[in-house]
């Protein structure tokens, strides 16, 4: 616990007792009245402020604020940590329970997408082809296959990072078909991707459930996990079908309903075909563009004697770099686990987010990453058994700055007061001077990232709350209210 009363010197007991006397807190227990007694809130007050600028440094004032927030009524009851780091000198500037394990919600995505650049690259990109076998005769009938192979792009027909529309997909497989002299298919159209496919076979636990009033699940499976356990909201016999049950797959850019209710709070999602989509409208588009297909559409996900095939078409997805910004800015948590399981295929073979996780903890390990206190359930941030410390995510934050990535990572986290999930915060104090990844679950708001101060130095900070009290708006104004003297350091 920082004590702010050694910080103050003999020579000024006359001004610190003016400060301390202005700027004491409240310890009534928390109303929804709190925020408007500014007194309470705006700690120390206006009147001092010139006082204790004279007299305290800047760190001194950040060490002031964060034993300010101890006796806070909307954190006084809470499991916090903070920390303010130099990457320059690998010393802490401040801090607070910054070896304190804490849940890091959205902040996860820091781990996750640095993963997918330092292993993949900035311009990795996944493809998605058309091939046909067979040949074409005289009279533009091809005697053959139509092929459409995926690589399991996760932005595949959603928009975002600027991905293409299944539209836009569509239009230039047609426009390779028709530079072929295909007028007529004589076969199937066949799906080729062993990527992302089936039931994921078991969820992270401690999933966020119920956000937003509306039931979230991630694609997968609840069979096997406890209610008594987990945030589930599914209480024997008072299960309703007619609720709204959602799950965001990696590929499509709504929400889509629960496949399946199974009976006993269990139900079961099936992650989206995102190639079969495409290749069901594709068959759709070319009949009605008058090129006759006189096959199904049919997956085949492995080929022991595969025909001969030539490319008519290929889309290459937004590079990685366009696809974590995204990410992050928006906090995407489909895009962030389909790039878990990416990473996991690319190292291990296999799509499951179990791989992904093993990849980014031996990832996380390798990089020296402080490892007690970790615990990383899944790539979004969304389970509440994830679990990270301070001080790891600062030091983390730190070593990537010498990375040939990191100007990427660094413009891929939104700014305060200018975009993302920050435009709404540090509106005035710390516009444009914080770069960092926000998190938020019930009871839990975090910020980690890095901040540039008025003199122009850098430096990388974390602040996790868990458990609060009030509303989130309480603390994004608790969190502003702490970091703000680090400006001036």
């Amino acid at each position: 616990m920082v004590n702010f009363r050694k910080y103050i010197s003999s020579a000024a007991v006359l001004a610190s007792g003016f400060f301390m006397a202005q700027s004491t807190v409240s310890t009534v227990l928390y109303s929804q009245n709190y925020d408007n007694q500014k007194s309470s809130l705006n700690l120390p007050s206006p009147v001092s402020t010139m006082v204790e600028k004279t007299v305290l440094s800047a760190k001194e004032l950040v060490d002031i604020n964060v034993n300010t927030m101890m006796a806070d009524p909307v954190l006084k009851n809470a499991t916090w940590g903070f920390v303010v780091y130099d990457p320059k000198t690998k010393k802490v500037i401040s801090s607070y329970n910054e070896n304190t394990p804490l849940v890091p919600a959205s902040t996860t995505k820091l781990l996750t997408t640095e993963t997918a650049l330092n292993l993949l690259g900035e311009n990795y990109r996944w493809m998605t082809q058309l091939e046909y076998s067979g040949t074409v005769d005289e009279n533009g009938v091809l005697n053959g296959n139509l092929y459409v192979v995926g690589s399991g792009d996760p932005s595949l027909g959603t928009n975002k990072a600027g991905a293409g529309s299944y539209r836009d997909i569509i239009s230039d497989f047609i426009g390779g078909v028709s530079r072929e002299g295909i007028k007529k298919v004589n076969g199937d159209i066949i799906i080729q991707t062993a990527l992302f496919k089936g039931n994921i076979s078991m969820l992270p636990e401690n999933v966020v459930w119920l956000e937003n009033n509306n039931y979230y699940l991630p694609a997968g499976t609840t069979r096997g996990i406890n209610p008594a356990n987990e945030k589930l909201i599914v209480k024997k016999g008072g299960f309703s079908t007619d609720k709204k049950f959602f799950y965001v797959s990696p590929y499509a850019h709504q929400m889509v309903y629960a496949e399946k209710y199974e009976g006993d709070g269990i139900l079961t999602t099936k992650i989206p075909d995102a190639p079969a989509y495409l290749a069901n409208s594709f068959r759709t588009t070319l009949v009605k563009s008058g090129i006759p297909v006189t096959g199904k559409v049919t997956p085949k996900m492995t080929d022991a004697a595969p025909e001969s095939r030539k490319m008519i078409s290929a889309y290459k997805s937004p590079t990685l770099s366009d696809i974590v910004y995204y990410t992050n800015q928006h906090s995407d948590n489909s895009l962030a686990e389909a790039l878990l399981r990416t990473v996991g295929f690319q190292k291990m073979g296999d799509q499951t987010s179990e791989s992904g996780r093993i990849v980014v903890t031996d990832h996380l390990k390798d990089a020296g990453f402080d490892m007690i206190g970790l615990n990383y359930m899944d790539g979004s941030g969304l389970s509440r058994s994830n679990n990270v410390t301070p001080i790891s995510q600062v030091k983390f934050l730190t070593s990537l700055m010498n990375e040939k990535y990191y100007r990427s990572y660094l413009t891929s986290l939104p700014i305060g007061g200018q975009s993302g999930t920050l435009k709404r915060m540090f509106i005035g104090e710390g516009n444009g001077q914080i770069f960092a990844k926000t998190g938020t679950l019930n009871k839990v708001k975090t910020l980690a990232g890095y901040l540039k101060t008025n003199s122009g130095k850098t430096l990388v900070f974390s602040l996790m709350v868990n458990n609060y009290s009030g509303s989130v708006d309480m603390v994004k104004k608790r969190m502003e209210k702490i970091l703000e003297p680090a400006l001036e350091l």
